[in-house]
């Protein structure tokens, strides 16, 4: 019998999803049944990635931004009670989980309440430390306390400089829970003609998602330019439309979004820890728009400019001559992206 595996990551824009493509994949070569759990548009992603498996919907934390900058973070409090009811929920519904399905492993990614004592249980999360400014100290102890009740805790990144998530995703002292497992990406590097000038793409939770495509929308689409925005909506049906000079879709597979990365010169987008990955994977060069408020965006897009890797600008001060900066910086190049998930999977045999 193939062992079960949940695997739940966050639905919380598509990064968290999109970057358990490459393990659910790798599950399903190393002869495990993977289940997915999860809620809302990472759900629905999913769902088109792989329709032959089996989807559970998960209760969802309920967050919205602010939709300015000063704001995050009251934002972020005043749905603390919804989290927490939200994670005492999960774990309920993971406990039931485990006897319906006879689940024999866990990899929750940034989903707070999905572990059990009684199964391997392992979180991915690229931030050990939670930047919140002021209380940064807090709660970045507050999350690893939380990291603790998982049997192992997997950083896709590098455990030495170069890393791609800096003080993010490493701590100064040793734990031995922590595997570093290499950036994930489910994308491939392919030759081919660049044919595409400018690669927008949205995503993120509301109102910022909006927000950033009505503003993305207003600045390129009079450019003389090949430009294709990608909107991050994962409807039932793909769509797309022109508006001016831009080829809009409402979301890509992976396969089509993989094809459109290789053929664009420059990336626009926001600067959240799997498109840094994605990038890294495909050498690309790029301009980074961070989520306003969100610390954790706002560190990687100030620490890769300082790299002299990536340039970024706030949202509110984004206009298209920004771009002109971009050939003054090298872009992302790759990192080693061959993860040992044969000796990760152990965990699950017992080995």
């Amino acid at each position: 019998m193939k062992k079960i595996i949940l695997v739940a990551p966050l639905n919380w824009g598509l990064g968290h999803a999109t970057r358990c493509i490459p393990i659910i994949r790798a599950l399903q070569d190393n002869g495990f049944t993977p289940i997915i759990g999860s809620d809302g548009v990472a759900l629905n992603l999913l769902k088109h990635e792989f329709p032959e498996l089996t989807f559970i919907e998960f209760p969802s934390y309920n967050i919205s931004y602010a939709k300015k900058a000063k704001n995050f973070k009251w934002a972020i409090l005043k749905s603390t009670p919804k989290m927490l009811k939200a994670i005492k929920a999960e774990k309920k519904f993971t406990k039931q989980l485990i006897e319906d399905y006879n689940i024999d492993g866990i990899i929750s990614d940034n989903r707070l309440g999905v572990y059990s004592k009684h199964v391997p249980s392992v979180f991915i999360t690229h931030q050990i430390n939670v930047l919140s400014g002021n209380t940064t100290k807090i709660s970045s102890k507050l999350h690893q306390q939380i990291i603790k009740k998982f049997t192992q805790c997997w950083v896709p990144d590098q455990h030495n400089e170069p890393s791609l998530s800096g003080i993010l995703g490493h701590l100064n002292h040793f734990n031995p829970s922590i595997k570093y497992i290499g950036p994930l990406s489910r994308f491939e590097k392919v030759e081919t003609q660049q044919t595409i000038d400018i690669l927008a793409l949205i995503s993120g939770p509301e109102p910022q998602r909006t927000l950033l495509q009505e503003k993305l929308i207003s600045e390129l689409q009079h450019l003389n330019k090949t430009i294709v925005m990608v909107c991050g909506l994962v409807e039932n049906e793909q769509s797309v439309k022109q508006i001016g000079n831009m080829n809009v879709y409402n979301f890509m597979t992976s396969q089509q979004l993989q094809d459109t990365f290789n053929k664009s010169r420059l990336i626009v987008s926001r600067s959240g820890y799997t498109t840094v990955m994605d990038l890294a994977k495909l050498g690309k060069k790029a301009f980074f728009i961070p989520t306003p408020g969100q610390f954790e965006q706002e560190y990687l897009a100030k620490k890769l400019q300082e790299d002299g890797l990536v340039p970024y600008c706030k949202q509110d001060e984004f206009n298209v001559e920004k771009l002109r900066v971009v050939d003054e910086f090298k872009g992302l190049s790759s990192f080693d992206f061959e993860i040992n998930f044969k000796s990760l999977f152990s965990l699950f045999k017992g080995e």
